[in-house]
């Protein structure tokens, strides 16, 4: 599926920031600074087991314009992860996450169960492991070889598209043509990569083609998240023109 003609509105569409705050208080501030200037909120495990659902349903009622992205990660077995996703359809959320690792099955009962309207996301590997990190949990694969098998299974499912990082792009891309590519890891420019091993800059991931980038810390840990946004926005839009 071709994405819509570059504009700054539609990188903004595309451009999500994750709450990583410990309450709804500040969840809810957040949120009304940004709107405007990002397109979706991710609601984490942080925010989520420090507030429920309710923290979604505030969000959804205090910043109705911006569509809320809830990443949970689920992986679990079949019929927990489908009442997960029961639960979670009632909250009026754009996408949900789950593990692609929980495999074919799982993947295409999760998708069920979400019906219409709630994007299924597979996450592929963790932007937060590497090849080490893999092969510590077992692994025999790196991430640039478990990723498109893992988004060709997504596909292969049903699910609304995958989470991955910048790097693998290309690879997803080959694996499973027009899945929507969402991608975390994302780091202007000369900024702290933090915990991140596979990151990219958002300009770049919109060249490679991603379909949505998920950023938190350059954002919400900057003097002026606002502005932080607007210019994470123009380099996306830098990018788009580039490809």
């Amino acid at each position: 599926m071709p994405l819509p003609v570059a504009s700054e509105s539609e990188m903004r569409r595309r451009l999500i920031v994750a709450l990583d705050v410990p309450d709804a208080h500040a969840a809810v501030a957040a949120a009304q600074l940004l709107q405007g200037h990002v397109g979706m909120l991710k609601v984490g495990l942080e925010l989520f087991v420090a507030e429920g659902p309710e923290v979604v349903r505030r969000l959804r009622g205090e910043v109705p314009e911006l569509e809320i992205f809830l990443d949970l990660k689920l992986h679990d077995i079949p019929n927990t992860m489908c009442g997960a996703i029961r639960s979670a359809r009632s909250l009026g959320c754009r996408f949900i996450t789950v593990h692609a690792g929980s495999g074919l099955a799982h993947l295409k009962a999760c998708v069920a169960e979400a019906g219409p309207d709630l994007g299924v996301l597979a996450v592929t590997v963790l932007t937060s492991q590497d090849a080490a990190a893999c092969a510590e949990a077992g692994h025999t694969r790196t991430p640039s070889e478990l990723v498109p098998m893992r988004a060709a299974i997504a596909r292969a499912a049903g699910c609304a598209g995958v989470v991955c990082s910048g790097q693998e792009l290309a690879g997803v891309r080959a694996a499973a043509p027009g899945l929507a590519c969402v991608v975390p890891g994302i780091r202007p420019a000369g900024a702290d990569v933090g915990d991140q091993k596979r990151v990219m800059t958002p300009g770049q991931a919109i060249a490679d083609g991603a379909g949505y980038l998920v950023v938190g810390r350059p954002i919400l840990g900057a003097p002026d998240p606002a502005a932080a946004a607007d210019a994470i926005v123009a380099d996306m839009l830098a990018g788009a023109e580039a490809n």
